[in-house]
């Protein structure tokens, strides 16, 4: 994707970098923190997403002419502060969570450090990326773990905006999801797409025969053959005579599911096609999936549950000003301190402690760049550090960009996932599973 992300954000980034300017503060060097007070309610861990794309957006924060004449036109800030935004370009660093990675309560899932009008400029582009794909991860990541190795397909692009789907099905795919059926999610990030006939092209034939017969004639007998637009049971030996026994799969998008899904297995056992697979969609999401473990499903399509968070569609995060340099050159850390909102200034670093079976058992939060000497933990535990550099003078590492970027997220994702409790999994309401500690 291509253009200008500058107006990506809200109007008071630009008024404060104005008055900032005016009164010689904008260029102090300062460091931006963004991390989640807290969970959304009842979940146990949280799946970081964004990053990569976060890291092309920034790239792209340029103010063009398009974007200065419409600033001017509107009077947002004054004619010197034109100036200065004509000449944007970000050349701070940027540490953070490696993208996949988990997370809970304080982690510092992202610093920035840059001067204060460069740094406070990004907040919203940050804040509206790392939000929503993290929240889209962090839903899909419980509904591959319930899903039991079960493929699961993202097919949510009806249920939100353009862009918006494009960026759950890369959030999704690098929680576990298998494909999706977005082709611009697909082309942009090199996720796999997949997909063959809504009821909508059965219901332009005369008969459900005629369907099923021009799509295997289009893509062979290994096709999914959509069988509930009239009856399942009919719809089910009219797939098997029109493919044979060699048919790929068939899909159920409505009904009680445990319940036609048995007599569906059933009865393709009975036809002889015993390898034909069963595939469901019909607005699923982790509890319905689970539900599902016992149910001779062979794979899922997940849609509204994931590109809405399944119930949370933004992750709680915030972006906040943790510490600035004074007129000496020294640091100073800063913090909010406001009832049930304040945050923990000063620069952070970050470790989650594993014991001997390499079982996380806490996320450690060290102020400033570590700790003095490493913390007095039980034999064999040991320190995984979970903090590195994304950015460096303006410049993204490559290895967190494009496709593969997002294949390295997807992978760092799945080896998280072997180190947390086996609570994590579960899906009734509960406490974060493992503590976030100062240091």
């Amino acid at each position: 994707m291509t253009g200008s992300a500058a107006l990506f954000t809200d109007r008071y980034e630009l008024t404060m970098v104005d008055a900032a300017l005016r009164d010689g503060t904008a260029h102090r060097e300062s460091l931006f923190e963004a991390f989640a007070r807290r969970l959304p309610d009842g979940r146990r861990y949280g799946v970081v997403a964004g990053t990569g794309r976060l890291l092309e957006l920034i790239d792209r924060f340029r103010f063009e002419d398009a974007e200065l004449e419409w600033l001017r036109e509107h009077e947002i800030v004054r004619s010197e502060t034109l100036d200065w935004l004509a000449d944007y370009r970000f050349h701070g660093d940027i540490w953070g969570y490696r993208e996949g990675e988990a997370y809970f309560p304080g982690s510092p899932l992202l610093t920035i450090r840059a001067t204060f009008a460069e740094a406070v400029m990004l907040e919203t582009i940050v804040l509206s990326t790392l939000n929503y794909d993290s929240s889209v991860a962090s839903a899909a990541a419980r509904m591959v773990s319930v899903a039991l190795g079960r493929p699961i397909v993202e097919m949510g692009s009806r249920r939100t905006s353009e862009r918006a789907a494009i960026a759950a099905a890369r959030a999704a795919y690098i929680a576990g999801f298998d494909a999706t059926s977005n082709l611009e999610a697909g082309r942009t990030w090199g996720i796999p797409t997949m997909g063959t006939a809504a009821h909508a092209f059965t219901l332009l034939h005369d008969s459900e025969e005629d369907a099923f017969r021009a799509q295997v004639e289009s893509f062979g007998p290994k096709t999914t053959l959509l069988v509930d637009t009239y009856d399942i049971a009919r719809g089910v030996e009219l797939a098997v005579q029109v493919a044979g026994t060699e048919l790929g799969a068939v899909r159920i998008d409505s009904g009680d599911l445990p319940t036609v899904v048995a007599a569906v297995r059933e009865q393709l056992d009975g036809l002889g096609a015993v390898e034909t697979k069963i595939t469901v969609t019909s607005d699923l999401d982790e509890f319905t999936i689970a539900g599902l473990s016992g149910a001779p499903v062979d794979s899922y399509g997940v849609g509204t549950a994931v590109v809405t968070g399944s119930g949370f569609p933004a992750a709680g995060m915030v972006y906040k000003l943790v510490a600035r340099r004074d007129d000496a050159g020294d640091w100073v850390a800063v913090a909010k301190a406001s009832t049930q909102k304040a945050s923990v200034g000063g620069r952070k670093n970050a470790a989650r402690r594993l014991d001997s079976t390499r079982t996380a058992r806490e996320e450690l939060v060290f102020l400033g760049d570590g700790p003095d000497g490493e913390p007095e933990f039980e034999s064999g535990d040991e320190l995984r550090p979970l903090m590195v550099q994304l950015m460096a003078d303006g410049v993204a590492d490559p290895a967190f960009l494009g496709h593969a970027g997002t294949e390295a997220a997807r992978a760092h994702r799945a080896a998280v996932m072997q180190e947390l409790p086996i609570e994590a999994f579960r899906l009734g309401r509960g406490e974060p599973v493992i503590p976030t500690t100062y240091h």
